[in-house]
């Protein structure tokens, strides 16, 4: 990635170009992700109540009729926007009846602070073909931002799925770096040894480095 992730995060949520956020620029990472947090607290607490109407009146419903109604009506971005406030037993019935492409666009636009419960209780056997998809998309945005939110055995899987070239993108582009010890610490030393091959590969040594630095701040 050539730009600062903070910035290509801003711009999804945005759904802009990052460069018309180079006037950002000069702001540090520190306060861009405050600023990315109002506008995301803003978006999704924009219609809450209707959210939670929407999220009660799911509870009448089968969860296999509920799992079309997703997908065919109402789409990836209600579907983000609800799952923080529905009933964590329904929304995990619903989502493993989701095909993984309709999931992987949902993961786009969801939140996981707001979605954790649901993110955690989600089976690895779903999450994984999640993660490869973003992967076979390059979108290191998305798949950096649930580490730190998926359960060590479900981060565990998803890593093994993907090549170290995936890995360290998606290390990259990780939006909370305190969960990045938890990360190293499932990965097997053999495995950490090729990560570290691969880095000096690609020449990606001064961003790996530069994330360390930021353990050790």
């Amino acid at each position: 990635m050539r730009q600062r992730p903070e910035i290509l995060r801003l711009a999804r949520l945005l759904r802009c170009d990052p460069e018309q956020l180079d006037f950002l620029l000069a702001v540090d990472d520190a306060e861009l992700r405050v600023f990315r947090d109002q506008v995301t607290d803003t978006l999704f607490d924009a219609h809450v109540g209707m959210m939670k109407r929407m999220a009660a009146a799911s509870r009448l419903l089968p969860a296999p009729v509920l799992a079309k109604i997703a997908e065919k009506v109402f789409g990836p971005l209600l579907c983000a926007r609800i799952a923080g406030v529905i009933e964590l037993s329904k929304a995990t019935d619903v989502a493993v009846r989701l095909p993984v492409d309709f999931l992987t666009d949902l993961a786009v636009e969801l939140d996981p602070r707001r979605s954790h419960r649901v993110i955690g209780n989600i089976p690895s056997d779903t999450v994984v073909p999640i993660a490869t998809a973003l992967a076979d998309r390059q979108d290191w945005i998305t798949l950096g931002r649930f580490i730190g939110f998926l359960p060590d055995e479900v981060l565990e899987a998803c890593l093994a799925a993907l090549d170290d070239e995936q890995v360290l993108a998606s290390a990259f582009a990780v939006d909370d770096t305190s969960a990045v010890p938890t990360v190293i610490d499932l990965i097997p030393e053999s495995r950490l040894r090729s990560l570290v091959d691969t880095a000096a590969r690609q020449g990606t040594w001064p961003t790996l480095l530069a994330l360390g630095d930021e353990q050790v701040a």
